[in-house]
């Protein structure tokens, strides 16, 4: 006989979510400039908007918070961090930080502040910012097979393209390529896996030119996962081994904390170069607070201790995976045109196909967002024409991206697929009127491109 599978939890406290009418919405919506982050939470239904920190934390982490030593310096709940990143990601030194972005901060003083250029596969926008500031320029070199939202079930879009850094390379100069960066999932394409042979990969090309190799680890554990199920010699590991082995071939890491640490704030950065450590200290400690907080209470890192360790149990990620897996299916079913295969953290749609009759330069993702907020309460975020566009700093002309994507992130251990399924059929009448849908105008972006969907405001066309 065989049982069907739930998820691997039993509720045991429940937080109230509202229902509005879509009057309302189109009320919030409008004062909100028609930017969904502008949004107060409590008016939006089911919250799409992000898996960053949105995790259901456990009974086991709420214990854990108990023990948290808050001493300032020493804290015994810092070593005991210490040892759970040490023992999953086998880096030497960690340093921790209040969230991910400061991570970036400290990466980009590392390796981005003297210029050059930056090889990633998709770069996450928090550290493409940090880049620009630095003085460096980003580059993504993404397989073809994840460039554009097409339907070809190949197993590991997130992939880097070796073919491609090796041209770089050859064009720029090693010594004008300070760092590489592979991020495991891929967010800008869907949450797509990259494999350990393409890592292995890229590593081996990172250390024939002596360039340093990085790691951005948000999603490391669902991208373990993957490997193990899609990547042959691995489906009898365990993820904690893939993990180990994933990292093996970096000089680092970073982390936001707020997804696969399982917690609701928090980051870190991981080095195995003993001589960068000062250096890490001293941005640490002029940025986040002394070197054993790194700008987290004691309670916090008790519970990230405790969340590494479950974000990489198996019957946990096969839940997760699973879950986003049924939304990809029955918005498939329903002929929503998505990134296929589903990643590891949310369902992206394709709105260049949603809404093909809508110019980029009219933000088609973002009127997708707007409408399904309307429709359903339901909060998604746009990932393409407002997010990722570039700048000519010549001539000031507009680049729009490939891929113009909205993302509906599913929170950690939050929603039950009948939130599913009340997605799937109000974007399902979205997608009935999609004819009649026009697009928006940016009336203010803010000083920076890359971040300019955080703050930017639109009017309706």
């Amino acid at each position: 006989m065989k049982f069907l599978n739930a998820e691997p939890f039993r509720i045991k406290v429940v937080e109230p979510i509202k229902k509005s009418t879509r009057a309302e919405r189109e009320k919030w919506i409008e004062e909100a400039y028609y930017n969904v982050f502008k949004l107060r939470a409590e008016n939006v239904y089911i919250d799409m908007l992000t898996d960053s920190g949105t995790t259901a934390m456990s009974s086991n982490q709420w214990a854990g918070m108990m023990r948290g030593d808050e001493s300032y310096a020493g804290a015994k709940s810092f070593f005991t961090f210490e040892k759970a990143a040490q023992d999953i990601l086998g880096f030497p030194y960690v340093q921790p930080t209040h969230q991910g972005r400061a991570a970036d901060f400290i990466m980009s003083q590392l390796y981005a502040k003297n210029g050059g250029y930056i090889p990633g596969n998709l770069h996450f926008d928090s550290f493409k910012g940090h880049a620009e500031l630095a003085g460096s320029i980003p580059i993504d070199l993404i397989i073809e097979e994840g460039r554009t939202a097409n339907t070809i079930e190949h197993p590991f879009k997130g992939n880097m393209d070796v073919e491609k850094l090796q041209a770089i390379i050859d064009e720029k100069g090693k010594e004008n390529i300070p760092l590489i960066i592979m991020t495991v999932t891929c967010n800008g394409n869907g949450g797509q896996p990259v494999s350990m042979a393409n890592i292995r990969e890229v590593s081996a090309i990172a250390k024939k030119y002596e360039i340093p190799f990085m790691i951005d680890a948000a999603r490391f554990a669902e991208n373990c996962y993957f490997i193990k199920k899609r990547e042959a010699g691995y489906e009898n590991k365990t993820v904690k081994e893939i993990s180990l082995e994933m990292f093996s071939y970096a000089d680092g890491c970073v982390m936001s904390s707020k997804k696969d640490g399982m917690v609701n704030i928090g980051g870190f950065i991981c080095t195995r170069h003993e001589e960068l450590v000062p250096m890490i200290n001293l941005l640490a400690i002029v940025n986040e607070g002394f070197i054993t907080y790194g700008g987290q209470s004691g309670r916090d890192l008790e519970a990230l201790a405790i969340g590494l360790d479950e974000g990489t149990e198996e019957d946990y990620l096969e839940y997760r995976i699973e879950q986003v897996k049924y939304l990809g299916d029955e918005l498939h079913k329903k002929g929503i045109p998505i990134i296929k295969p589903t990643g590891g953290h949310g369902v992206y749609i394709d709105a260049k196909k949603f809404y093909p009759h809508i110019p980029q330069s009219e933000f088609p993702g973002q009127a997708l967002v707007v409408e399904l907020y309307k429709t359903g309460g339901v909060r998604g975020v746009e990932l393409g024409s407002c997010a990722f566009s570039k700048k000519d700093p010549e001539t000031g002309e507009i680049h729009y991206p490939e891929l113009d994507l909205v993302r509906l992130s599913i929170s950690r251990r939050v929603y039950t697929n009948r939130h599913m399924d009340v997605v799937v059929n109000s974007l399902a009448d979205v997608y009935e009127r999609r004819d009649e849908m026009k697009g928006l105008r940016l009336t203010y972006e803010g000083p920076i491109l890359s971040l300019r969907h955080f703050t930017a405001k639109f009017e309706l066309v």
